[in-house]
């Protein structure tokens, strides 16, 4: 086994011992001699950073680690990269969940006008990112977990030659939880956009059992009423598309308390406190409290099958290049792919004929067609074109009032808005 450089951007993050426990984990098959630990955020990368450090000394790991504040020196040599930043911190989440309740829309991370300003945040980062790897280290891998996943990939995927996936650990935990329920070795179809996909097809010894499971199954959030009508069962995030108004009852009626953003502020105190601990060497149960089951799996998994060529099966963020024939070839999509070293190959999906899936995928990639774009640029009117589309949004000047509001909010993180 050759010796492998990984860095972790974004590493203050609590959840990168999740990653160093899949590494732990891997160890007979990942030589990894070097780790580069980055985060602009002196104190949390110390902390999470001795966790590590502890964590892969017990676990038989002899590796080199070094926390660092320097993003080139993190990425020099890499072989592997893996992102998780969150520009803004908690407190910027904060602000995308309680601002567009005021205007009668749907404040959240990931969707929505609130996904839509982390995408505007995040995407200059990741492709900061990705340019100095072409110069750094242009052999290596990206592998982003940064919210959102799929806008960002889009963005990155169509802007830089560096080999990058958009991972997010909706589709691993969906597929195996469906696997339990019908057995293991059951052929689970799986694809969308990054919080907005499904599972489209569960075929055992050949029999598909789809019809059966839609009134049998329930799946996580959703109405089962809704599974028959848009012909399959909806990831969570598609609880804000098919509630719409329930959910904004719902987190309007939260936010006069705490919103998620506030809760995950504390969980994450919490979290550091106990990694503060020496004598701790193990990732701590308390981390399910703060969401991401099996991040370390599909992560490192993916790394695992690239680095030792394993012709394995894979659901990540990718160009679809014909495997979707109703989406455009550099849409990326979510969907499962065939890992051949640094190729990500789509499996193609035919004979699909499900109208409601392939129209609202159009529509939320229209969107993410006209945010990338203006991320990228730092566009107005492109930005407000992106949340004419949006079926979250439905109101023009509900948008361009929020949209107005959170530019000055976050206008420290949107130099490309303000130039």
């Amino acid at each position: 086994m050759r010796e492998l450089k990984l860095t972790v951007i974004g590493s203050g993050s609590t959840y990168s011992p999740e990653i160093f426990e899949g590494i732990i984990n891997r160890r007979e098959m990942l030589n990894v001699r070097r780790v580069s630990l980055m985060d602009i955020d002196e104190r949390k990368l110390e902390i999470v950073g001795g966790l590590i450090k502890r964590m892969l000394s017990a676990g038989g790991v002899d590796a080199q680690v070094e926390l660092t504040t320097d993003l080139d020196r993190a990425l020099s040599g890499a072989d592997y990269v893996i992102a998780q930043i969150r520009v803004g911190r908690l407190p910027a989440r904060v602000l995308d969940e309680r601002i567009p309740l005021k205007y009668g829309l749907i404040g959240q991370e990931t969707t929505g006008i609130g996904g839509f300003f982390k995408g505007l945040r995040t995407i200059p980062e990741i492709l900061k990112v990705a340019k100095k790897m072409e110069q750094l280290c242009p052999n290596a891998v990206l592998i982003n977990f940064s919210n959102p996943s799929g806008l960002v990939a889009e963005a990155v995927q169509n802007s830089s030659v560096i080999p990058m996936t958009g991972l997010c650990n909706i589709p691993i935990n969906m597929i195996t939880d469906m696997k339990k329920h019908v057995g293991m070795d059951a052929d689970v179809t799986y694809f969308g956009l990054n919080h907005l996909s499904w599972i489209t097809s569960v075929k055992k010894d050949g029999k598909e059992l789809m019809p059966e499971l839609i009134t049998s199954y329930e799946a996580e959030d959703i109405p089962k009423k809704y599974y028959p009508l848009c012909g399959g069962f909806p990831c969570g995030y598609l609880q804000y598309y098919y509630t719409r108004r329930h959910k904004l009852e719902e987190l309007t009626e939260k936010a006069k308390g705490k919103t998620r953003g506030e809760e995950c502020m504390e969980i994450e105190e919490q979290l550091l406190e106990l990694y503060s601990d020496a004598g701790l060497y193990v990732k701590p149960e308390q981390l399910s409290k703060r969401g991401g089951a099996l991040y370390s799996e599909a992560a490192v998994s993916l790394l695992n099958a690239i680095e030792n060529k394993l012709p394995e099966f894979h659901v990540v963020n990718v160009r679809n290049n014909g495997a979707l024939p109703w989406m455009a070839d550099d849409d990326v999509v979510e969907t499962k792919v065939l890992v051949q070293g640094k190729e990500f190959i789509p499996v193609p999906v035919r004979g699909f004929e499900n109208d409601h899936i392939k129209n609202l995928m159009r529509t939320v990639k229209a969107y993410e067609k006209h945010a990338a774009r203006a991320a990228l640029t730092g566009d107005r009117d492109e930005a407000i074109r992106a949340l004419l589309i949006h079926p979250l949004i439905g109101d023009g000047d509900a948008a361009a009032a929020c949209f107005e509001e959170m530019l000055q909010a976050h206008r420290a993180y949107l130099p490309q808005f303000f130039a």
